[in-house]
Parts: structure tokens; C-alpha cells; sequence
């Protein structure tokens, strides 16, 4: 006797394998229900179909283009994980997104994840795709669906891996970048909401050298490290688009792994270099804390973390002026012509 109840069908060799198909479609149709909350009229086609379609408005300008980018949340779903939560994981990887593509000029359309796990748990998954629905919400774009993928052996039970796709538009006139950046151009520094996405890998090998637990709460920080490293990566989309009716924005740089140091250089020509004022802001306490825990030097601190800066936008005089006065913008630095190897010189 097998010991199942009577008239119940056995697992197949599948799901003893450890792939339950069953539990698996139930946790995929919440996320299809999540993520029809997102769906914009332009959507001809989303989850269900083998791919989802868009159509493209007629009254689109001439010039338009279409915008990509893609990304993963990292290590961060290590520290989800043995905290408990991950709703932010899923606004993390949407909003991660939405401002690469921002850095163009682009706005949102639409967006797809690739989650991937040991074995699937219905509520981390729903947790995940809350996330994402509530973040593509905010963002004015569709959740269009993506892949979910049940992978023993590759992942341990209990872990998973999360990244995600975005497609955005603009038109070549409205385009962002380098070719408008000139000397004299004054950065202007938005603030991150902590780490974000980045760093994670180094945070998680301190705890473990120090045998510490996601509950401490660090010197000089007012709440456990654990809720600190979850807080949400910060979508930048509204203020970039206050910003630009402010007056002319020229690039913009998100702040990812590489810090300033290696993610300015990325939006200004061969020719300039950025002069950044590390007094102008005050370097949240999460950052220094971390510096002490792990005696980390200020290089590794700069080329590692944001530090408390998320996106710098690269402006004229009369616009930084606007986004100090309106929009309470950090004036951090100036573009400088080059001189030298160096790109980004931390005065």
C-alpha cells in the first residue's frame, strides 16, 4: 500500500522529481491575476500566449523609438529570503527597469520577469509579483507576463533568482546622453532609498564573518539591518519627469553596481570629466556603518555602493536651479573638460 488516500492519484515521476506541475499552475494563475491589473489598452496579448504583443499607436510621432533593458536583483533575494519577505523584490526589479531605461529619456510600456526556483512556494511568489504589479502600476506600465521556472538542483528549495525586461519608448529628439553633456553642465544628485540592488554579495560575507543576524541593528542606524536591506530600490521616474518640464535635462546617470566612480563616466563624452563635492550630502548611516562593520575603504566604499545618491542628472545652470528650489535636488558636482585618466574626480 502506498499510504495516499483513497481515490487521490499519485505523484507523478515529475513531481517526485521535484517539479510539481500541479502546485506550479496555481501559483502562476495569481500571478496572471496580479498582473491583469497592470494590462494598458495597447496590450493586444499578454500572459497565455506563447508572447505578448503590443501595438504601437498610430499617433506616435515620427522619430519614435523603442527603448530596452534588462537587469536581475542579485544577491538581494538571499537576504529576502532568510528574512521573509519579498514583496520588494518585485518593485526592486521593475523599478531597476524602469530607470535604466530613464536614463535615455524613455518612458515605461511594458515589462516581463524570469523567476526561477528550487521549488515554487505560492506566497513568495505572489509576494514577488505584488511587487511587481504595484511598481508597474506606478510606473504607467503593463506587466505582460514572463517565464516561471521550477528548477531543482540548480536551486536550492527555498532560493530563487529574479530579473527582469523592460521596453520603453521616446522619440530621437527627446533622446538623453553624452552627445548633449558640456562643460559647465552642473550634476545634480537624487537620493537613493539605501542600497538598492547593489552590494549585497559583500553585506552578506561580512554578517557571515562576524556571525551576525539580520535582526541587528547597527551602530548609528535606528532599525534592524535585515528591514534596512529590503527597503525598496527607489523609481526615479517622476522626478526625472518634473524635472524636464523644469527646463532642459541633458543625461542621467543610475547609480548601480560601480558606484559613481564607474557609472558616471557612462553618459559623458571622451573629452569631460565630473568633479563630484562629497560634502555636498550627508552619506546615509546604513553606508557608514557597513564602512565600520567591515573596516571597508573609502575606494572600495565609492566603487561598491551608491552612497546615498541614486541617479545624477547632468543639467544646465537655470534647470539645476529649478531642481534644487523645486524638486529639493542635491546640486553634488560640475562637468569639467578632461584632464588626465580620470573621469570622476571625489574632491
Amino acid at each position: 500500500m502506498s499510504g495516499e488516500a483513497e481515490g487521490a492519484s499519485p505523484p507523478g515521476q515529475y513531481a517526485r522529481a521535484g517539479v510539481d506541475r500541479t502546485r506550479a499552475e496555481r501559483a502562476v494563475q495569481r500571478v496572471a491575476e496580479l498582473a491583469a491589473t497592470t494590462h494598458l489598452p495597447p496590450l493586444m496579448a499578454g500572459i497565455g500566449p506563447f508572447a505578448a504583443i503590443w501595438r504601437l499607436p498610430d499617433s506616435l510621432p515620427q522619430g519614435s523609438t523603442l527603448v530596452s533593458s534588462t537587469d536581475s536583483v542579485g544577491t538581494k533575494t538571499k537576504v529576502a529570503v532568510a528574512v521573509g519577505r519579498h514583496r520588494g523584490i518585485g518593485q526592486d526589479i521593475v523599478n531597476h527597469c524602469v530607470n535604466d531605461v530613464l536614463t535615455t529619456g524613455a518612458t515605461p510600456l511594458f515589462f516581463l520577469d524570469y523567476f526561477a526556483t528550487g521549488r515554487i512556494d505560492g506566497d513568495v511568489l505572489e509576494q514577488i509579483a505584488d511587487g511587481m504589479a504595484e511598481a508597474c502600476r506606478q510606473a504607467g506600465c503593463s506587466l505582460v507576463g514572463g517565464e516561471t521556472a521550477e528548477m531543482p538542483g540548480v536551486y536550492g528549495i527555498g532560493d530563487y533568482d529574479l530579473a527582469g525586461f523592460l521596453v520603453g519608448t521616446t522619440t530621437v529628439d527627446r533622446l538623453l546622453g553624452p552627445h548633449l553633456v558640456a562643460p559647465g553642465d552642473v550634476l545634480l544628485g537624487v537620493p537613493s532609498s539605501g542600497l538598492h540592488t547593489n552590494g549585497y554579495s559583500l553585506v552578506r560575507h561580512l554578517l557571515a564573518e562576524r556571525e551576525l543576524e539580520y535582526s541587528v541593528v547597527l551602530p548609528g542606524t535606528d532599525r534592524p539591518l535585515g528591514e534596512l536591506l529590503l527597503a525598496p530600490h527607489r523609481s526615479y521616474l517622476d522626478t526625472v519627469v518634473r524635472l524636464r518640464e523644469l527646463g532642459e535635462v541633458h543625461a542621467l546617470a543610475h547609480i548601480t553596481g560601480g558606484g559613481i566612480v564607474e557609472n558616471l563616466p557612462r553618459v559623458l563624452p571622451e573629452q569631460l570629466a565630473a568633479v563630484i563635492d562629497r560634502a555636498s550630502w550627508r552619506v546615509p548611516a546604513l553606508f557608514l556603518a557597513l564602512q565600520e562593520l567591515g573596516r571597508i575603504s573609502e575606494p572600495e566604499m565609492w566603487r561598491t555602493f551608491n552612497m546615498g545618491i541614486g541617479m545624477i542628472c547632468a543639467v544646465p545652470e537655470a534647470t539645476a536651479e529649478a531642481g534644487v528650489a523645486d524638486l529639493g535636488l542635491i546640486r553634488i558636482g560640475q562637468v569639467v573638460a578632461r584632464s588626465g585618466h580620470a573621469r570622476v574626480v571625489l574632491s
